[in-house]
């Protein structure tokens, strides 16, 4: 473990702690108790000569680290308390390079703080076993229970000539036996970290990703259209960034206070697009572009349209925005937008549920002559044509030109800025209507019957008879 990770001077401090206790109780106490208890002065404090501040004081230091890493002091400092321990300490060299980087990354997690504590109490045994008690080499293995949960410890000793045999802990050869000793216990340096069953098993379980696995993107269910209810679910999924089956209006809010209904598809709660943040950077875009801020402040402040925006291209729906310049927008008039929804409804005519760039619609309307866009304002849909090289948006006196093409494309929100401010045809017909309409008198037509018994009395001098003639 690379000490600049945990830091040298908590062990520090904490070494100094222990002297300074111990200096100040040698002072004022000297009753120690007996030869199994020589670690706890009066006062219930470590003592300066205890095992563990030989431990921190050692060449065992990346063990000692991870002491403190895995918050073992006070266990160890209750232990020590009450009886001798032995620490199988691992050297340095196999705690920083011989062991896994993977497993090591695993035992830093602070959700696998148990898994590192069950690891370090399983070389600590809470009683003092000398090199001289190791069992003969024709004896077997003889067991020791562990500070960890139920962790059993196997001393044994290999067969050597000249009774020079190696002593093992487990599988791990003792390099040091007895290389601190203290009154309350002892350590023995051996050549490599012993890791537990139940260690190994947790991180097997993390490494094949049992527990943490992802779930499987689910498609989007179908929808009646005659019922507008969803239909059973499909036999096949919908692969993952395929287009929602739902119609984009289904997946619109209900009014332009609400916020959006959120539409099963691809995206869903799974988020396999990030619309807010796409959203974000058009938006970003347009200002720095420059000549489309009153376009940016509509929809980020005057209406909640980024924030539906956002959740339609995170459901996996594609947007194309016509965008008004600021010039555009200025025409506008306050009884334009002073209705209820008014500014709502003049955005949802600017955005297309479709992905077009400024060459696919130019070459639609080469190719088709007039082209009719549907828009989120449904069932209303813009024209667009071909005209003077360019595409224009609309007809008469409320068309527009692309102004400026490619302002932002993605692959999922384009936004093309235009000239002009575009209305449904059927509004500026009623415009019209209303506007240029006269008052007319319309007389009264006699019947046919009348005018030809006009005839034959003027032709007797009679006429008089009759006062319609």
């Amino acid at each position: 473990m690379d000490r600049c990770i945990y830091g040298c001077s908590a062990i520090t401090l904490f070494f100094f702690y222990f002297i300074l206790n111990a200096s100040a109780l040698e002072s004022g106490h000297h009753n120690v108790t007996g030869s199994g208890h020589h670690n706890v002065t009066g006062s219930g404090q470590i003592n300066s000569n205890s095992v563990l501040v030989a431990l921190l004081d050692s060449r065992y230091t990346e063990l000692a680290e991870l002491v403190e890493k895995a918050l073992l002091l006070q266990t160890l400092e209750d232990a020590v308390g009450r009886h001798n321990i032995t620490i199988f300490a691992p050297r340095n060299e196999a705690l920083e390079r011989d062991l896994d980087p993977d497993f090591k990354r695993f035992l830093l997690q602070p959700g696998n703080l148990k898994s590192l504590q069950t690891l370090l109490l399983s070389h600590i045994i809470p009683k003092r076993v000398g090199s001289n008690q190791w069992p003969e080499e024709n004896s077997g293995r003889v067991k020791h229970v562990t500070l960890g949960n139920d962790q059993v410890l196997h001393l044994s000793k290999l067969k050597g000539t000249n009774g020079g045999g190696k002593r093992l802990v487990n599988s791990a050869v003792i390099t040091r036996p007895d290389d601190l000793a203290r009154p309350d216990g002892l350590i023995h340096g051996i050549e490599r970290l012993l890791i537990p069953r139940s260690v190994q098993e947790d991180f097997n379980r993390r490494r094949s990703l049992r527990s943490i696995s992802a779930v499987l993107p689910e498609g989007a269910p179908e929808i009646d259209p005659r019922t507008n209810r969803l239909k059973k679910p499909a036999s096949a999924a919908v692969p993952a960034g395929s287009p929602p089956v739902l119609p984009i209006q289904s997946a619109m809010a209900p009014g332009p206070s609400l916020a959006p209904a959120p539409a099963p598809g691809p995206g869903g709660a799974r988020k396999h697009f990030n619309g807010d943040a796409q959203v974000k950077d058009f938006i970003h875009t347009l200002l720095h572009y420059g000549g489309y801020n009153e376009m940016a402040d509509i929809l980020v402040n005057l209406t909640s349209l980024a924030t539906e925006m956002g959740r339609l291209v995170s459901e996996g729906y594609v947007l194309t925005v016509l965008a008004p310049n600021d010039e555009a927008m200025a025409k506008l008039t306050t009884d334009q937008l002073s209705e209820p929804g008014a500014p709502e409804q003049i955005m949802y005519y600017h955005i297309i549920p479709e992905y077009q760039t400024e060459e696919s619609m130019y070459n639609s309307v080469r190719r088709f002559g007039k082209v009719k866009y549907e828009t989120l304002r449904f069932p209303h849909k813009v024209g667009a044509k071909e005209a003077d090289g360019s595409v224009k948006f609309g007809s008469g006196d409320r068309s527009a030109y692309l102004f400026d093409p490619d302002i932002y494309t993605d692959g999922r929100i384009s936004v093309q800025g235009i000239d002009g401010v575009l209305f449904p045809e059927e509004e500026e017909e009623s415009v019209k209507k209303s506007t240029g309409s006269v008052k007319k008198v319309v007389q009264q037509r006699r019947g046919k019957l009348l005018e030809v018994a006009c005839r034959m009395l003027g032709a007797i001098g009679k006429d008089s008879y009759l006062s319609r003639c």
